[in-house]
């Protein structure tokens, strides 16, 4: 095991415009849309707090103010629940802008569109020799120790420039994600060879889907800044990652133990909602008492 400096800063994407979720998403982000009673961002933060993360650093674009907003105190509101003996409302207010030391960054016009370019937005913010974790903002994980932690801890272990959580994905969904080829003979378990973004069925390296949660190093931003625009004409972190494999630099494709849910269409919304739920004791018979009344 490398002696690492600690993994504190977490980066998360978070300017996306939602369009699938027009027109619900014109006025506000689609990671404010909420999961229950906390908005999606909400659970990723807790991720990655819970893996030990204390700088998280939200990259948001233009008209995104109400993220900010969520993450700060709100004093008028904390008056009001205390003048009204609501207490545990106000622990849970109050706690929200404690979670962490938050950094908010607008991404720039001029810098091409893909889930790649937050790399580029946040390049100062990021000592050259730290690893720091990034994270899409609407992919949410169930799991028993946090995703987040599950790759730090194999970063730690192995010393890759990049580390990237893959789960098995049907055939049917192949088309919607990266997949990954592992190599033959891999110097470190798990290593990937190439990865290729939204392949159709066929000619998919594999079932393994690259998704929102990823421990990088610097490396993987200068190979951001070098890497050109690819399908659809966006910044795709899963090129930036295949180009550093294939230059030799080793980067573990990590099966998750647990579950990753997306949010970015309805129905993945509606069915993430709906697990969550039943994860909740407060809600969990209820939920399945309806659902059955539902399907007679």
């Amino acid at each position: 095991m490398k002696n690492h400096k600690q993994v504190t800063k977490a980066v998360i994407a978070l300017a996306g415009y939602g369009t699938r979720f027009l027109p619900a998403t014109k006025n506000q982000p689609k990671q404010m849309l909420p999961i229950i009673d906390k908005p999606i961002v909400h659970y990723v933060v807790e991720e990655a707090v819970k893996a030990g993360i204390q700088d998280v650093i939200l990259v948001t674009q233009a008209g995104q103010h109400s993220m900010e907003d969520y993450f700060d105190s709100h004093f008028e509101m904390e008056k009001v629940l205390e003048d009204n003996g609501k207490t545990e409302y106000l622990i849970m207010i109050k706690g929200i802008p404690e979670m962490a030391n938050f950094i908010f960054v607008r991404q720039h016009k001029n810098l091409p569109y893909g889930n790649g370019t937050p790399l580029l937005t946040v390049q100062n913010l990021i000592d050259d020799d730290e690893a720091f974790v990034y994270m899409f903002g609407d992919d949410l994980t169930r799991s028993e120790v946090p995703v987040t932690k599950q790759l730090i801890d194999i970063y730690e272990k192995y010393d890759p420039k990049a580390v990237l959580a893959v789960q098995e994905v049907p055939d049917n969904e192949v088309e919607k994600y990266g997949t990954v080829k592992y190599k033959e003979n891999p110097s470190i378990p798990n290593e990937m060879e190439y990865i290729l973004e939204k392949m159709p069925l066929g000619q998919n390296p594999s079932n393994m889907a690259q998704f929102g949660r990823f421990v990088f190093t610097y490396d993987v931003i200068e190979e951001a800044n070098k890497t050109p625009t690819g399908k659809g004409n966006e910044l795709w972190v899963a090129d930036i990652l295949c180009n550093m494999a294939k230059e030799g630099k080793k980067v573990i494709a990590q099966p998750i133990d647990g579950e990753w849910l997306t949010t970015g269409d309805p129905l993945h919304f509606l069915q993430t909602t709906l697990k969550f739920a039943l994860d909740r004791d407060d809600l969990r018979d209820d939920i399945k008492a309806y659902m059955k009344e539902l399907l007679k």
